[in-house]
């Protein structure tokens, strides 16, 4: 409708001047009124073609170079325009419609300057490019999304925008274009206090990785990226055509549940969640290195549970399942991680990632602990937020021998990130 009525507008006002200066050469005579009419004459034609001018047959495409990134990664688009008539145009604009998701930036462990502040990392991106495109009926333009945040972000419209060298004329349209851009979560470098490694009997912690493989085999299994050369079974390998590796004892009791706390609470920091997205991630990188089985079980606005197995294709449902989380206020962590437990084999070592360490939290972890089960908690928030019924939680569950490792943006800042016991 606006479009409508700026053009209606447009063409009144043309078709009154051309009128007006007829009207006056008309009547006044002379050299000087109709050269008027006439060196304004080719204008007003020029405006009325541009009024007309079928912008909306025009092809737009947007190549993309890629359509998968890690977050905080750079993606450069660019976008070919083709047009059949080499109608000429003075300018033409072209401004990227970009998703809501886009708002925020992620410059990758430098953003955790901003832990106490993650605010200051939401921004309004706007993507505009002029050019000048004359008789050309192929325009091409380059542009660059930077620092692109953790998620899922679907492109979804371009729009162009054209006119006349004095602004009589502004047409402009929007090309719908659907490209989905996926930005995984980061992977960090991890270093582990020696102190995190321990060993139970006929348990090992899966946080432990010094292991070696001086274990007796016990069975062999098909092999799965990240097995050591030196485990494969050649004899079983030639036998079944299939490559086959070792199975070790300390291999099989090597099993560790992570449990990430995805539920939003009244202090609820939405950078300190993505360092706990990229924890979660980080721990079942470095968990799967040592060949441990490590399982999944997200707590959200559903939970989603990813089995302690062998499964090769378990780590690619991982990385898709923490691209797409986010964190939601409609249950509460303590509360749900106790009955998810109820159904879950109570043979795994615990690893908590969390954004809040409340009471709630503290007296469940400690009824764990009673039940001979180890656990490990991650508490992630700034320096700053950290409150005293936060430091006493952790002295109570330290008590317990339960590992509390605070995460601040000290530790978060460096490279690779050093875990220590608090």
């Amino acid at each position: 409708m606006k479009d409508h009525f700026r053009f209606v507008g447009s063409l009144v006002l043309h078709i009154v001047l051309i009128i007006a200066l007829f009207s006056f050469a008309m009547f006044q005579g002379g050299f000087t009124s109709w050269f008027l009419f006439y060196s304004f004459l080719p204008i007003s034609i020029y405006h009325l073609a541009l009024l007309f001018y079928p912008i909306k047959r025009w092809r737009v495409e947007r190549k993309q170079l890629q359509h998968m990134v890690r977050a905080g990664g750079h993606v450069p688009i660019h976008v070919q325009i083709s047009r059949k008539l080499p109608f000429p145009l003075f300018y033409c604009v072209c401004e990227e419609l970009l998703p809501q998701t886009l708002n925020k930036l992620d410059t990758r462990k430098e953003k955790y300057v901003y832990l106490h502040q993650p605010q200051k990392l939401q921004v309004r991106r706007r993507i505009k490019k002029m050019i000048f495109p004359w008789f050309r009926r192929q325009i091409r333009l380059s542009y660059e999304l930077q620092h692109i945040p953790r998620g899922v972000h679907q492109l979804q419209a371009i729009r162009i925008s054209i006119g006349d060298v004095f602004g009589f004329v502004k047409k402009e349209h929007v090309f719908l274009l659907e490209d989905e851009l996926i930005a995984f979560p980061n992977e960090r470098p991890l270093q582990l206090a020696e102190k995190l490694t321990s060993f139970q009997q006929g348990t090992a912690s899966s946080l432990a990785f010094n292991l070696k493989n001086t274990n007796v085999a016990s069975g062999i299994r098909e092999y799965i990226p990240g097995d050591r050369f030196s485990w494969i079974d050649w004899k079983q390998t030639a036998k079944k055509n299939v490559v086959m590796t070792k199975e070790f004892e300390q291999e099989k009791s090597e099993d560790t549940l992570i449990v990430l706390d995805g539920c939003y609470h009244e202090r609820f920091n939405a950078l300190a969640f993505e360092a706990a997205i990229e924890l979660t991630i980080s721990l079942i990188g470095a968990i799967q290195q040592k060949s441990s089985q490590v399982g999944l079980l997200s707590i959200t606005s559903e939970t989603v549970f990813f089995p302690v197995q062998h499964d090769p294709t378990k780590r690619e449902g991982i990385q898709q399942h923490l691209t797409r989380i986010e964190a939601n206020g409609e249950r509460h962590f303590a509360e749900q991680l106790k009955q998810e437990l109820v159904r879950i084999p109570g043979t795994n070592s615990l690893v908590i990632v969390t954004t809040n360490l409340d009471h709630a939290l503290s007296s469940f972890l400690q009824k764990i602990k009673q039940r001979k089960r180890k656990v490990h908690v991650f508490f992630i928030d700034a320096e700053v937020n950290i409150r005293d019924e936060q430091y006493n939680a952790v002295q109570q569950l330290q008590l317990q021998d339960i590992h509390i490792h605070i995460l601040t943006e000290k530790e978060l800042l460096q490279s690779p990130i050093e875990v220590n016991t608090w």
